[in-house]
């Protein structure tokens, strides 16, 4: 019996140590106003979202279609994407937020102001 629990232990080590580390939602979002828009003919809707990030001012849009508003408040993200353009003065930039049931969704950074 104790090899059999040695050997369990040992095992969910090793798969704990295997498993993919989280990724680090370090970042503070504050959702100021959020709509919905229509794209093209569609008939879904993104979200669009007026957001403050380390004091600075973007507007972000949904990659997805949830056809609902995000409520306005405080989230968690990350920054998955922070590619530069032609040059030092162009961005492309997307960031991930994390919401309270784990659930996650990525937003295009599509505008920004001071």
């Amino acid at each position: 019996m104790k090899s059999f629990i040695f050997t369990l232990i040992v095992f969910l080590s090793a798969t704990t140590w295997a498993a993919p580390a989280a990724p680090e939602y370090n970042i503070n979002v504050h959702v100021s106003a959020s709509r919905m828009v229509i794209e093209g003919r569609s008939s879904a809707h993104q979200q669009s979202l007026s957001v403050v990030i380390d004091g600075k001012k973007y507007e972000l849009e949904s990659d997805t279609f949830p056809n609902s508003l995000l409520m306005l408040g405080d989230y968690k993200a990350r920054l998955v994407r922070d590619d530069e353009g032609k040059g030092k003065y162009e961005s492309w930039r997307v960031y991930e937020l994390v919401f309270p049931d784990k659930k996650t969704r990525q937003y295009l950074v599509v505008g920004q102001s001071e």
